[in-house]
């Protein structure tokens, strides 16, 4: 049987080789745009790596497990052997410790991938932060966003307290507008459906009702 997955706080972290990551996942719109960023330090408190990736349109809930993942992932390859992890989804910490139930068929097979490689470690553990607790990996997160969307990522002196802290709820820069287009379509059920044609990942829409 494999030790507890969720074991208690090591006494002498510091001689454990145990490595910290915080991981944070955002979405502009819900589903939007989205990202994951995280940063890694091993148990002096260096910085040994920052992961950070655009996911296309996705939710919230999904950038953060993809940002669990990438995590679990590094510390497989780079002989991580013991980690833990903080992030602000008190929902996906709640459902690694197996506090709540995992309903969602997109977020289902991230857990079960996400449980598989934190057991194939010998120590994990996840604990749970406000977001001020993870401001580089938000601020990573929110990179990610920017370049996946081809905006210019605020300056890292701001911040996650301005540009990096509203990646989960900031709305969009408008477009010049020598960029818009109008494009016909139609909203049903909350989705906006196209009469013709697609747009790609990423795209901001302005819908103006007729």
């Amino acid at each position: 049987m494999h030790p507890s997955l969720f074991s208690e706080s090591d006494p002498t972290p510091s001689a454990s080789g145990w490595f910290t990551a915080h991981c944070d996942g955002g979405s502009r719109g819900n589903p939007g745009p989205a990202g994951y960023g995280a940063v890694i330090e091993d148990q002096q408190g260096h910085i040994v790596a920052r992961l950070s990736e655009f996911l296309g349109i996705q939710t919230n809930n999904y950038a953060e497990y993809k940002g669990l993942l990438a995590v679990l992932i590094w510390a497989g390859q780079n002989s991580g052997r013991r980690l833990r992890v903080v992030s602000d989804s008190e929902l996906m910490v709640k459902q690694m410790k197996g506090q709540y139930k995992v309903a969602s068929p997109v977020l289902r097979p991230l857990w079960e991938e996400a449980r598989r490689l934190s057991r194939a470690l010998d120590k994990f553990e996840i604990s749970h932060t406000l977001r001020g607790g993870n401001k580089e990996a938000d601020r990573l997160a929110n990179e990610a966003m920017d370049k996946g969307m081809g905006r210019a990522s605020a300056p890292s002196s701001a911040g996650s307290a301005n540009a990096s802290q509203s990646g989960k709820s900031s709305s969009p820069v408008p477009k010049s507008a020598s960029n818009q287009q109008v494009i016909e379509g139609y909203v049903k059920n909350g989705v906006v459906h196209l009469l013709e044609g697609d747009l790609p990942e990423g795209t901001f829409v302005k819908v103006m009702k007729k």
